[in-house]
């Protein structure tokens, strides 16, 4: 007896370091296997920046290609891979649009940089996990990690925002990044 529809849930999470290890070995099908996963939602992250999206494309074209030709420089002990593959897009966006000199303005979605290991479902139900997380940072550290993931600004333009020296904006993020990294544990 059947009683409702079977969902065809993978048994096995994606496995980004793996993929990357294949990339960096010249397997095509792992680069492949990497954009049906992530391409979509890179998409997502390239356009809440550039605010295009004939360009928010180009940057997910360009950001492929370098994680094909820089697949072999991930480190594991740095990050996990698929923060790496994020994070190398959010910054060919954020140099696109820095070099076109576009004032961008991005929203409160953005907030999925700060999380990139969650899938959409699962950042949606760990939206208070991280609001809780961010609250316990003091606030000046807080807005510098809102002004650098929801913004999109860079070090520099967050010290000009809060007048205070590059360095201690440099640290603070820093600082709260390994925080949120371990109350999101």
């Amino acid at each position: 007896m059947r009683i409702g529809p079977t969902l065809n849930l993978p048994t096995t999470p994606f496995d980004y370091e793996r993929c990357l290890q294949a990339c960096a070995r010249g397997d095509r099908g792992a680069l492949q296997a990497l954009y049906d996963q992530e391409g979509a939602r890179l998409l997502g992250v390239a356009w809440r920046i550039a605010r295009d999206h004939a360009t928010a494309e180009d940057i997910v074209h360009d950001a492929f290609i370098r994680i094909w030709t820089r697949a072999a420089s991930f480190d594991p002990a740095r990050g996990s891979a698929r923060g790496w593959v994020y994070s190398l897009t959010r910054h060919l966006a954020l140099n696109f649009v820095r070099d076109t000199r576009r004032e961008v303005v991005i929203d409160d979605v953005a907030m999925v940089d700060i999380a990139p290991y969650h899938d959409d479902m699962t950042l949606q139900a760990d939206a208070p996990r991280i609001h809780r997380c961010l609250d316990q940072l003091d606030t000046a550290p807080r807005k510098c990690i809102l002004h650098a993931y929801v913004d999109g600004c860079s070090h520099a333009e967050i010290a000009r925002l809060l007048d205070t020296p590059l360095g201690t904006v440099k640290s603070w993020i820093k600082r709260s990044l390994k925080a949120l990294r371990e109350c999101m544990g």
